[in-house]
């Protein structure tokens, strides 16, 4: 039976593929949030990106695997049959992923960055249709295919190994 080479195969690569997607999606979104909020980049607007890179990576990386990705791929099985193609599949779960996690990482995001305040409710309503549209495009194009890529990879490389095991047995 062929293996899927796109996804993770247990549960230390699932931690690689989730940290990959966090990791870019917070580096992209946190950056772009904060040049919008600033309306500027420069040396202090970038050490302000830094500061708050590694809180957003920590937040999306709890979140999505605990509370977001198991709602993503209950909804995923809902929508979709045994038979749809994997690319189907996928779409599915970025587009439920990345709703979920637009939520949440809008507010949160906010609230980090200013505080809870009477502006919170309304700074979310605007910027929330914004995020998920941008995080969505971003998931679907670039995101996602690199960690499928370094998925790929991966597995090429303990394909190898694993080959070169067996021939020295």
């Amino acid at each position: 039976m062929k293996q899927e080479t796109r996804l993770p195969r247990n549960g230390k690569e699932g931690a690689l593929y989730g940290g990959i997607i966090c990791f870019l999606t917070a580096l992209f979104m946190t950056t772009l949030s904060i040049i919008l909020a600033l309306g500027e980049f420069n040396g202090e607007v970038a050490l302000v990106i830094l500061k708050m890179l590694p809180i957003m990576w920590i937040i999306a990386m709890i979140l999505e695997p605990l509370i977001v990705g198991p709602i993503a791929e209950k909804l995923v099985r809902t929508f979709t049959e045994q038979t749809d193609s994997f690319n189907a599949k996928i779409l599915f779960r970025i587009v439920f992923t990345v709703f979920g996690m637009s939520l949440c990482m809008t507010l949160i995001g906010d609230i980090v960055g200013n505080g809870v305040s009477s502006e919170t409710f309304s700074n979310f309503l605007s910027n929330w249709p914004r995020n998920f549209l941008i995080v969505l495009i971003a998931e679907s194009l670039v995101i996602q295919p690199i960690a499928r890529f370094a998925m790929v990879k991966l597995h090429a490389y303990q394909d190898k190994k694993n080959y070169a095991s067996m021939l020295t047995k």
